[in-house]
């Protein structure tokens, strides 16, 4: 790793930060964008690992996602058959409605806004890492975003992970030894 990135390495490892935001002009945008300059300029160490790190996070950004859809989905198939009956009713007794009937709407409204703050923390979660990444990207320092997952892997992390691995090997070989 270079010890001093030049002023173009840290710009573009910032904007590449700042590109994941690009998914709200177009799908997919947080994760082509970065994706286009990290493989323009994956020769320069600084960049390459910036951008690792950028993708890494929209790639566990969207896992997150998925992981809260999925969790919900199961509530919102209970409560779809009991939101039509609800429907019948209000439409059926428009001015009288009963207090079951929007004890029935509270779960509804309950899950809706777990969901909604679900969502609204990741929001806010995604938006402080991407500006604080941009910040440390900026300075010319290295950023490591908070629970991201490592999808993309560099050659040192694997070579890190043989090294434990031949370690630890080596440490039950020895302890058998000393069992025997």
């Amino acid at each position: 790793m270079e010890t001093t990135p030049t002023e173009n390495h840290k710009n573009v490892a910032a904007i590449m930060h700042l590109s994941t935001f690009t998914k709200y002009i177009f799908p997919f945008g947080n994760f082509l964008a970065p994706l286009l300059l990290w493989t323009t300029n994956k020769d320069k160490p600084f960049v390459r690992e910036h951008g690792r790190e950028a993708i890494n996070f929209q790639l566990s950004i969207l896992l997150y996602s998925l992981g809260i859809g999925i969790l919900c989905l199961p509530f919102f198939v209970i409560f779809a058959s009991d939101f039509v009956s609800l429907v019948d009713v209000i439409d059926d007794h428009v001015h009288e409605v009963t207090y079951h009937d929007v004890r029935s709407l509270s779960g509804y409204l309950i899950l809706f806004l777990v969901v909604v703050v679900m969502l609204l923390g990741m929001f806010v979660f995604e938006l402080y890492s991407v500006i604080q990444a941009t910040i440390h990207a900026n300075r010319g320092q290295l950023y490591k975003y908070p629970l991201s997952i490592s999808f993309i892997r560099t050659n040192e992390d694997e070579q890190e992970e043989k090294e434990e691995n031949e370690s630890q090997s080596s440490i039950n070989q020895s302890e058998n030894e000393h069992v025997s």
